[in-house]
């Protein structure tokens, strides 16, 4: 990408910088599945699922998930239940709801491909902008800024060794400038490997981010109440409201902690149906 240096970043230090990446990347090369192919809907459904996920549990679900639903159209012909299920394990099950809007809307309106450009995919539900320039970068090779914690990490090591709360404000235009106009996905899969390796072999440079937060714990938080709430509704369609709550308590005493309060209760199941995990039936939820 042809764009103006940051003051003090000559032309020679960022090709000088490009080249050094590229040759790290080539040594620290990870193989990963979702790296042998082009095709936008698999690129997508990984950059999704590598949101806030290790890579070893997206490794053992994105096959999984690509051979039940292979394409745009299987995935909005799907039943939000079965997405849901089929997400299970993998955290923030928001994502998966969003995943099908997203795939409804494209099948929809644009033929049952996810549409091309930055800002055309930011348009779908849960595409953010790292999302959208995963998917421009890694299956189209085109050019764009993309800035995910481990690209996050290797510019604050390079640019920002002494500086605290370093915000994408100021990484965007170096991402920019050191972003090549051939290999595009060649160039940010060797960011994403260092970023990795930085992360193993020192305190990690994210921390001088600005949006570096350290995740709370999730047991014993709303997160998990949330999580076996949509669990039990699917193993159990028509559920009573009661005794999805009376099941959750013995849960929770099980666990050392106590029962949940009838006010936080139905504010999570509330929140569950607004978003669309469940509907209720009778006196009774059912995925």
């Amino acid at each position: 990408m042809q764009v103006a240096l940051p003051e003090g970043i000559s032309r020679v230090d960022m090709e000088t910088f490009v080249e050094r990446m590229r040759s790290q990347g080539r040594e620290l090369y990870r193989d990963l599945p979702w790296r042998n192919t082009r095709d936008a809907y698999a690129i997508w459904i990984s950059e999704v699922m590598l949101q806030q996920t290790q890579v070893a549990r997206v490794l053992t679900r994105w096959e999984r998930f690509i051979e039940r639903f292979p394409t745009v159209d299987a995935l909005a012909a799907a039943s939000s239940a079965d997405v849901v299920e089929e997400w299970q394990g993998m955290g923030y099950n928001r994502r998966a709801l969003a995943l099908k809007r997203a795939a409804d809307i494209c099948a929809a309106d644009h033929g049952g491909v996810l549409p091309t450009g930055v800002d055309e995919l930011c348009k779908l539900p849960g595409i953010g902008e790292a999302t959208a320039a995963g998917i421009t970068a890694f299956s189209r090779d085109i050019p764009c800024i993309y800035i995910e914690t481990n690209v996050r990490a290797v510019f604050i090591h390079e640019f920002f060794p002494h500086a605290d709360r370093v915000t994408d404000k100021q990484l965007r235009p170096l991402v920019a400038a050191a972003c090549p106009d051939t290999d595009v996905r060649g160039w940010y899969y060797a960011l994403l490997d260092i970023g990795v390796h930085l992360k193993k072999t020192q305190v990690n440079p994210t921390r001088k981010s600005a949006s570096y937060t350290k995740q709370s714990a999730f047991e014993g938080s709303r997160r998990q109440k949330r999580a076996w709430i949509v669990r039990e509704v699917m193993a159990c369609p028509g559920i009573a409201h009661d005794e999805l709550h009376r099941r959750l308590d013995e849960v929770e005493l099980k666990a050392g902690r106590d029962r949940v309060a009838d006010g936080e209760f139905d504010a999570i199941v509330s929140a569950l149906s607004r978003e669309g995990f469940f509907t209720q039936v009778d006196d009774g939820w059912r995925a």
